[in-house]
């Protein structure tokens, strides 16, 4: 925002190298492109192709996946994917700058499938989420938030919670014993045993349900390692439902104010 920063110095004056599409301290002659500290930082893939790439993104409601991107820009199917996984690494940094507050429903649920003869539901061997989302006035929802957990022991519940929502808000949950003492402690808690009949998180079931259709009719499942980064994708769309055509700008804007993303830390 201040324009060019020595990230070794702090020195506000450069040199432009056209050449090498990169700038140069004036002080210490260290050069650093525009991607730099970005999740395109040390792409070799031309900005036109990455901004094709956050156009289509955007364009698509559904998400897009790695083969479809890779037929659309003629680029190798490690090359798609990797620049996609990058995309939504952006879009869950970007929304980890807000908080859900006033009236919030939150609930565990499960993704992916279990092991041959696994149990189904609350100790299953699946991919276990935490979810929330925060209702107006009229009870519609506004803000959406899915964290992977390793578990569903209280204290991982309020360190999602201590995260996700502003203290003294108020949440709405079935009866499970876990979200009990860590969510009274700093939380307005309303709870009660889960009644489908009841309207009891209805939204929050229902965006979950939508979630998994979008994995699986977009994606057709995935390893649990990356379900975060697709979750985080479908909770970016969802809570800028109403943006329209500002989408790509809204994406383009997470992507450049972005921190890496490292092929490491997708392996």
């Amino acid at each position: 925002p201040k324009g060019f920063v020595c990230p070794r110095y702090g020195c506000a004056e450069c040199y432009d190298i056209p050449t090498r599409q990169k700038q140069q301290c004036k002080k210490c002659r260290y050069q650093v492109s525009v991607t730099s500290g970005t999740v395109m930082h040390r792409s070799h893939l031309p900005l036109t192709t990455w901004f094709w790439a956050i156009y289509l993104v955007a364009s698509d409601k559904r998400g897009y996946s790695a083969s479809q991107l890779a037929r659309q820009l003629e680029l190798p199917y490690a090359t798609a994917w990797f620049l996609l996984h990058r995309v939504r690494d952006a879009m869950g940094q970007r929304d980890a700058d807000y908080l859900l507050s006033g009236l919030v429903e939150i609930d565990d649920a499960y993704f992916g499938g279990p092991t041959s003869g696994g149990k189904r539901g609350r100790g299953t061997d699946k991919a276990k989420v935490m979810a929330a989302v925060s209702l107006n006035e009229k009870g519609k929802p506004q803000f959406l938030k899915m964290q992977v957990v390793p578990n569903l022991r209280g204290k991982t519940i309020g360190a999602f919670a201590q995260n996700n929502i502003i203290p003294h808000s108020a949440i709405q949950s079935d009866a499970l014993p876990s979200y009990r003492k860590p969510l009274v402690e700093k939380y307005l808690h309303q709870f009660s045993v889960y009644n489908p009949q009841s309207g009891l998180l209805h939204w929050l079931h229902t965006l979950v349900g939508n979630a998994k259709v979008a994995v699986n009719g977009t994606f057709h499942g995935l390893a649990p390692k990356h379900l975060q980064r697709y979750l985080d994708e479908f909770c970016f769309r969802f809570n800028r439902r109403f943006f329209g055509g500002n989408l790509f700008f809204r994406l383009l804007n997470a992507v450049a104010c972005s921190q890496p993303c490292p092929l490491s830390a997708l392996s």
